[in-house]
């Protein structure tokens, strides 16, 4: 609640100690007294309080946007709101950027007497970006590098690490802004963004409670009990499983917002998932949970191999469970990539994967949708992702349709393993399948090449007749 005012705060805290004493203690004459005396004034707080999160706006605020429209260089400030926007700052960083924020140094002074004092300081610092890490589980980023501008504390050159958090503005240069930076941005900037679907995967002890968002899928809850065999004369195995139930109940509560939320997906194997949802929906009749008795039918029961985070991803290969997130920005994304998997075996022509294969298929004005990863932008070779850049844009501007794959998603890892980068074309183009056959006789010559510059003159010589005598044997003469 760092973007909240302190006025606020103290109403917040108020409020929630309000709430805990009623719900704890008996209702005796006096705590009904205290009720109604303090009815009006609650309220007020809640109102205010909702006021100001309703102003604080679930989005990534672009501050600030100055880019030169002849080369691509400049600068954009922005505020980051969610976990998910420090997703897409990582993804917005690459070694060698410029990045200014605010930040607590310990600052010591000596005294004329000799005395040292130290104390705490904040400061801007601009960093130049030479090593970057993202958090998956803490959803932080980090930034490390030399300092590029002046400072009262901080020598020009010294080396320091940046935390960016939400809630608190930064600002990012380049040299240059690309189409897929702008576009991040964009995509940060959007305001119908944000979590669509939840998933809670479980089996026999072991549950995860996750969001799937438009980029990231976070772990919100890992539920782990020991649920012991079944005994004769025993109750250890139902009252182990009667609490597993109940800490995955409380923990769908806590971290699932059904306003926002259009699917639950609760995936296990065998019926272990009819059981707690026969459990969960008796439960929440009598405690009186509003929140599940109006959105039970958001819950869709699907198979799941295992309770592990990465069983999500075979929930979404059911097309009963599709048909359930058919809105979702996620949707299409699994959608296309499924659609890719089936032409693969179905028409092979029609799907090709690799930089290669694709970069001719755009050639031929051929690609109807291109599937690429996030993680190929990463790339510290400035050329590299130039060429996935331009392979982007020639696409767009052909009429194809583009679409980026996150690497925090299941369907993204799945992407990866196929190269990060797949068309689907519009027709199909036989002709390519011979482009493997060229890309290895490059691959090999390069490699060939490659040990050339190793060889003594003699071994060059050698190498050489033995291919002049094998290409004499494939012509028949001996």
């Amino acid at each position: 609640y760092r973007g909240l005012s302190p006025p606020i705060l103290y109403f917040l805290t108020y409020t929630a100690f309000i709430d805990h004493l009623f719900s704890t203690l008996t209702f005796t004459p006096s705590i009904n007294y205290w009720q109604s005396k303090n009815k009006t004034i609650v309220g007020r707080l809640r109102e205010l309080f909702n006021a100001r999160l309703i102003s604080l706006n679930n989005k990534m605020k672009l501050l600030k946007k100055q880019i030169s429209a002849k080369d691509g260089s400049g600068f954009v400030s922005l505020l980051p709101n969610t976990p998910e926007d420090l997703w897409h700052t990582y993804n917005l960083l690459q070694t060698g950027d410029l990045v200014r924020c605010t930040t607590l140094r310990k600052v010591s002074k000596e005294s004329s007497t000799g005395s040292v004092t130290s104390n705490k300081v904040r400061m801007n610092l601009t960093i130049e970006v030479t090593k970057l890490e993202f958090d998956s589980e803490s959803l932080h980023v980090r930034i490390s590098g030399p300092n590029r501008a002046e400072s009262e504390h901080v020598r020009m050159g010294a080396f320091h690490t940046l935390t960016l958090e939400l809630d608190r503005n930064f600002s990012i240069e380049k040299q240059c802004w690309d189409q897929v930076y702008l576009d991040r941005i964009e995509e940060a900037c959007n305001p119908e963004r944000g979590a669509e679907v939840a998933c809670v995967v479980m089996s026999a002890g072991l549950a995860h409670v996750c969001l799937v968002t438009g980029s990231v899928t976070v772990t919100k809850a890992r539920i782990e009990v020991n649920i012991p065999k079944k005994r004769t004369g025993s109750t250890a195995h139902s009252k182990s499983l009667t609490k597993f139930y109940e800490a995955v109940y409380r923990a769908i509560l806590t971290h699932i917002t059904f306003d926002k939320i259009k699917c639950v997906l609760l995936g296990s194997p065998g019926f272990q998932k009819d059981d707690f949802f026969k459990f969960m929906m008796m439960e929440c009749v009598k405690r009186e949970d509003r929140a599940l008795i109006e959105n039970k039918n958001k819950f869709v029961l699907c198979h799941a191999s295992s309770g592990h985070k990465h069983a999500i991803e075979e929930l979404f290969m059911d097309e009963s469970v599709m048909s359930k997130v058919t809105e979702t920005k996620l949707s299409k994304e699994i959608e296309v990539l499924n659609k890719f998997m089936r032409l693969l075996d179905t028409d092979p022509d029609k799907a090709y994967y690799g930089y290669f294969h694709v970069q001719k298929a755009n050639e031929e004005l051929a690609i109807d949708s291109l599937l690429i990863s996030d993680d190929l932008f990463r790339n510290s070779d400035v050329a590299t992702r130039k060429k996935y850049v331009a392979l982007v844009e020639s696409v767009r501007e052909n009429g194809g349709t583009v679409y980026v794959f996150s690497t925090m998603h299941v369907s993204g890892q799945q992407l990866q393993q196929v190269s990060g980068v797949a068309a689907i074309l519009r027709y199909p183009l036989p002709d390519l399948e011979e482009l493997e056959d060229i890309a290895a006789a490059y691959d090999e010559d390069v490699e060939i090449e490659g040990d050339d510059e190793e060889l003594t003159e003699e071994q060059r010589k050698e190498r050489e007749e033995t291919r002049i005598r094998e290409d004499m044997e494939d012509m028949g003469f001996n």
